[in-house]
């Protein structure tokens, strides 16, 4: 069970009893919605997602080191949705891609960044990743700070659709190496 700290939180594997937390944030409206999930409108539709993301094993829970409070969720995920990615010039690497949440109480505070960066330490010390990718949907500019505050770079805009949403984004994709 890894644990990573930082001066404000901790990034911890999600537990049963952060579902009061969870549900706070995740059925707040403009949360998931930026991540491409409707929020939430039940907390049986929030205990159902966080036992995914208990079985999953790759999604941290940010907590506030002061108060133990879960405000947000950052995953490393195993994903290659991206058609050009499979053959492309990326295909040998071992890579991950980042997603996170925050609560809309704590936007704007330099938080999410602060894990971003916690996470990427990880990824690359504890995982032996030799890259990372992040997007953020175009009209989401939070999103847009923090991964060019982490020092990721850009390589090209995509289409996303997002099922639960129904809606097609047009997205930014960013990458970056190990140094």
């Amino acid at each position: 069970m890894i644990i990573i700290e930082t001066e404000r939180l901790i990034l911890r594997a999600f537990r049963e009893s952060d579902l009061a937390d969870f549900y706070e944030y995740a059925s707040a409206e403009g949360v998931g919605e930026m991540a491409g999930w409707s929020r939430h409108k039940t907390v049986e539709e929030s205990r159902s997602v966080l036992q995914r993301f208990i079985a999953g094993n790759e999604v941290f829970a940010i907590a506030l080191k002061s108060t133990g409070k879960v405000i947000g969720s950052i995953g490393i995920h195993d994903r290659t949705r991206y058609a050009w990615f499979s053959g492309g010039e990326y295909a040998s690497l071992n890579t991950k891609e980042i997603g996170y949440a925050l609560s809309k109480d704590y936007w704007g505070q330099g938080i999410m960044t602060e894990a971003c960066r916690a996470v990427i330490g990880y990824a690359f010390g504890g995982l032996g990743l030799d890259a990372l990718f992040i997007a953020h949907f175009v009209e989401n500019a939070r999103s847009q700070r923090v991964i060019e505050k982490c020092g990721f770079n850009y390589i090209r805009n995509a289409d996303f659709f997002a099922e639960q949403l129904q809606k097609t984004f047009n997205e930014r994709i960013y990458i970056l190496y190990k140094r």
